[in-house]
């Protein structure tokens, strides 16, 4: 089957200018300099500029291949690059560098209310997003109803748009994109300002589209909702793709960095410090009950997770080391801490959790370390590290009794192994 999109060797380069000297000019110094180097061109000298310029790289050598029917989810950190992706792709942006060939029609939401005017009321402003968006008025006429009936915002289509509220403006765009017959919909996080109830129907609206052959980018910083939707990720860093894969393995490697240790986690005080005043991280561990470090847990066997930490101060108070167990898909499993703990001194501190076999379903999870203190008046959280260690709970398919030889995933971040009856009523 051919690709729907083919992106390679993709680059788009940006210059930003640094103003040199005062932060604040007049306009008539800028019509002044203006007049000088209109001169200056004029008798073949070179034109000053009043600022320096800096070349800003926001992809860099991006290539990927997309097929019809698959779910990409876009993820990264802040300045990754994940939006400028998205606005070349829609032809918004042109690159600077590499090729992108697109098959199909594209349907993109990158920013609530792009194509909406303040002044036109919903049902106009319907048929106005509609035609940039590329619908003929036939089209939009065939869709209307269910354009509204998809946005619920039937008692305020007469009411001009610049009275919505940002949630009522993403219902109404997001309505419009979904309902274009487009082989392609590409969705940056807009759905971050609706509700939860209308996120559902977003998240189904794109399953829809999907099962129908068509082809949906969606970039999101909610992991869970990645997980759910797409069956394809793609990890944006700097500007360039650090990985492509199934989303669960894209995801534990967006949160861990990729470590090639995760079951050890030691703090460079040299490089960095975590923690406070009152307290910090000094290192932490997986293993086994005999102290080896384990990787891979299976289900069926214990395993301790372990945090070396130093009180600082001398201000007592009950300091309680707690954990934080994720699934790859970035939804906390469970949290725990410890029960009972003592004020306690300045000093240098080991706190060790065991967790029970048969408790954690199979899969990837990274576990985020905490401290949080607890005075006479409030509490501080002192320090957390949320990605600082990764573990893979095993199921081995050959040791048995809880598969019955089932060999598909099994739901829910745990699995615990609790006593049961079963009786013969006959």
């Amino acid at each position: 089957m051919a690709a729907i999109i083919e992106v390679e060797g993709l680059g788009k380069r940006y210059l930003l200018r640094h103003q040199a000297g005062p932060s604040y000019v007049a306009l008539r110094d800028v019509l002044a300099e203006g007049v000088k180097n209109l001169a200056r061109r004029a008798q073949g000298r070179q034109v000053q500029d009043s600022g320096s310029r800096e070349q800003f790289w926001a992809l860099k050598d991006v290539s990927f291949n997309v097929e019809p029917g698959e779910r990409v989810g876009i993820i990264g950190r802040n300045g990754a690059g994940k939006s400028t992706l998205l606005k070349v792709l829609s032809r918004i942006t042109d690159p600077t560098s590499g090729q992108i060939s697109i098959t199909g029609r594209v349907a993109s939401l990158l920013e609530v209310g792009t194509g909406f005017h303040p002044e036109l009321t919903g049902r106009e402003n319907i048929f106005l997003n509609g035609a940039i968006l590329g619908m003929g008025r036939s089209e939009i006429l065939r869709r209307f109803d269910e354009i509204v009936a998809f946005a619920d915002v039937e008692r305020f289509l007469d009411t001009p748009v610049k009275r919505y509220s940002s949630g009522m403006h993403a219902r109404l765009a997001f309505s419009v994109a979904a309902h274009l017959e487009a082989e392609i919909l590409i969705v940056d996080e807009v759905l971050a300002v609706g509700d939860i109830e209308f996120q559902k129907k977003c998240l189904g609206r794109m399953g829809e589209i999907s099962e129908s052959g068509r082809t949906v980018l969606f970039v999101s910083h909610n992991m869970a909702t990645i997980t759910s939707l797409c069956n394809r990720c793609i990890l944006l860093d700097s500007g360039a793709v650090s990985a492509d894969g199934d989303p669960s393995d894209v995801i534990l490697k967006y949160y861990t960095g990729g470590t090639s240790s995760p079951a050890v986690f030691d703090v460079n005080p040299s490089s960095r410090a975590i923690g406070d005043d009152h307290a910090c991280l000094l290192s932490a561990r997986v293993t086994d009950l005999s102290g080896r470090i384990m990787l891979e847990p299976e289900i069926g066997e214990p395993f301790c997770v372990s945090m070396r930490y130093r009180i600082l101060d001398t201000v007592k108070a009950k300091n309680v080391p707690n954990f934080h167990f994720f699934r790859a898909d970035g939804t906390c499993a469970f949290a725990v801490h410890a029960p009972n703990v003592q004020t306690t001194e300045s000093g240098e501190y080991v706190a060790t959790c065991q967790i029970p076999p048969h408790f954690m379903n199979d899969g990837g999870y990274f576990v985020g370390l905490a401290l949080t203190s607890f005075a006479q008046v409030g509490h501080t959280l002192n320090f957390y590290e949320q990605s600082a260690l990764s573990i893979n709970v095993r199921d081995p398919m050959d040791t048995g009794g809880t598969r019955y030889g089932y060999g598909g995933p099994m739901p829910g971040a745990v699995r615990p192994l609790f006593d049961w009856k079963i009786e013969r009523l006959d």
